[in-house]
């Protein structure tokens, strides 16, 4: 098949480059020269395990190509997949510029193309509200009376894991306007599903609805332990029993149950926050939802409540604090809406010395407006020297077995430590002679 994906961030670059490696013809259509120019030299412009590679590999073997020309990726297309962003504007709403723009173009395209075509199926996979679709189709229909399919196919990739995600999805959730369209997607995602997960087809709105009921839910379950985490601070009781004697019962299990930081990225933040703009615009207030966001939001309030409660009013003025973590997830460099960021910003606003250490995000944070606000460290133990407290805000793996000794021998005086993902057990951080704040459960003093 030939395929256009219109958009190369991370939806789009991901799902395009996957269906090529299976033999499709990919192109993946973009408005930044300078973003086409670098894949088209085998560049990825984001940190996803194992992308690059391929990218290079479909790239070398022309099955994938990444171009600026709007009329040809579209005239050659049997799919078109609209990849675009949708980011929040000041109330919570999905902004649908670029996806409605995108919908124009590709209803010219239709309508230049040649009569008696084979109708093109045109594929939202933007996360948009309910009812998009039909704002699409109308964006298409009023450029051209030639025929066209509509269909709406959620994405659910995990940032650091998407192209596993991709390959073997637990589920392929497609929404169609018509029996030709489903079969034809099917056909396309046929090869990844061999697995024996399933193929959900569906009316387009339920559709478009499963990505926001997917991922408020899992927001849910996020923000919810962390409510149970300052309960058992306040209570004296220790979250890790809790989350043993609440995560064994099956109804629940235990997956996006673990206290911390909260949740970041682009997904939860914006699509919480979209369902409840929803909900208000259609006179069905998400009330839960509503909490999920601001429980999930005073998490951060709460965990730099410990670091000025531990140094006291003015205290942090001229201190040194060292950062481990800086993307909102471990496997990325994705620093939207990171914990991190709202604990620096509260940081340096006390008067203390920021240095961050990041495997991969370093210079996306640069580029956020802290290249001169903040150190950088080349590596995590580099960090510590002279630090007066280390405050850990991403769960990479290499921070969970550190040498202790050497924090001990970097850091000014005995070793302060602010863990916000619980990393580490409090007897072990007692036994290596820390001042151990965590979430959940007593610190260690």
């Amino acid at each position: 098949m030939h395929i256009t994906m219109v958009g190369t961030g991370y939806v789009g670059l991901v799902t395009g480059t996957c269906l090529a490696s299976i033999g499709n013809h990919v192109t993946c259509l973009d408005v930044d020269s300078a973003k086409v120019e670098k894949l088209r030299q085998g560049q990825c412009p984001i940190y996803e395990p194992g992308l690059e590679e391929l990218i290079k590999q479909n790239t070398a073997q022309k099955r994938l190509d990444f171009t600026l020309d709007k009329a040809q990726a579209y005239a050659s297309a049997d799919i078109i997949f609209i990849c675009v962003g949708t980011p929040s504007d000041k109330d919570g709403r999905a902004d649908l510029r670029f996806v409605l723009g995108a919908a124009e173009d590709i209803g010219r395209a239709i309508e230049a193309g040649p009569a008696g075509a084979r109708a093109k199926i045109i594929v939202v996979k933007s996360t948009v509200p309910v009812g998009t679709n039909d704002k699409v189709r109308a964006a298409v229909a009023k450029h051209t009376a030639k025929p066209f399919h509509m269909a709406s196919n959620p994405e659910f990739l995990k940032e650091g894991n998407a192209l596993p995600d991709f390959s073997k999805p637990d589920r392929v959730v497609l929404g169609v306007d018509h029996p030709e369209a489903g079969e034809r997607l099917q056909a396309l995602y046929d090869p990844f599903v061999r697995n024996g997960h399933p193929v959900f087809v569906m009316d387009i709105r339920s559709a478009e609805m499963v990505k926001y009921a997917a991922n408020a839910m899992l927001a849910t379950k996020i923000s919810f332990i962390n409510e149970i985490a300052n309960l058992c601070e306040s209570y004296a009781a220790d979250v890790d029993a809790v989350w043993k004697g609440m995560t064994s019962d099956s109804r629940i299990g235990n997956k996006f149950l673990y206290p911390g930081l909260g949740y970041g990225g682009s997904c939860f933040p914006k699509d919480v926050q979209a369902v409840v703009a929803m909900g208000l615009e259609a006179g069905a207030p998400v009330t839960m939802l509503e909490q999920v966001h601001l429980v999930n939001q005073k998490q951060r309030e709460r965990f730099m409540a410990k670091v000025d409660a531990h140094f006291g009013a003015g205290g942090l003025k001229g201190k040194k604090v060292a950062v481990w973590g800086i993307a909102f997830k471990p496997g990325t460099d994705d620093i939207r809406e990171a914990p991190s960021l709202t604990l620096m910003e509260g940081l340096l606003a006390r008067g203390a010395q920021v240095t961050a250490y990041d495997p991969v995000a370093e210079e996306a944070c640069r580029s956020h407006g802290m290249q001169d606000r903040v150190g950088y460290a080349a590596d995590m133990y580099e960090v510590l020297d002279g630090a007066d407290a280390l405050v850990i805000c991403t769960d990479w793996p290499q921070f969970k077995q550190p040498e202790f000794a050497e924090l001990a021998k970097r850091m000014a005086g005995r070793p302060v430590v602010f863990d916000g993902r619980n990393l580490w057990k409090p007897k072990v951080a007692k036994e290596a002679g820390l001042v151990y704040h965590s979430v959940g459960r007593a610190a260690v003093k």
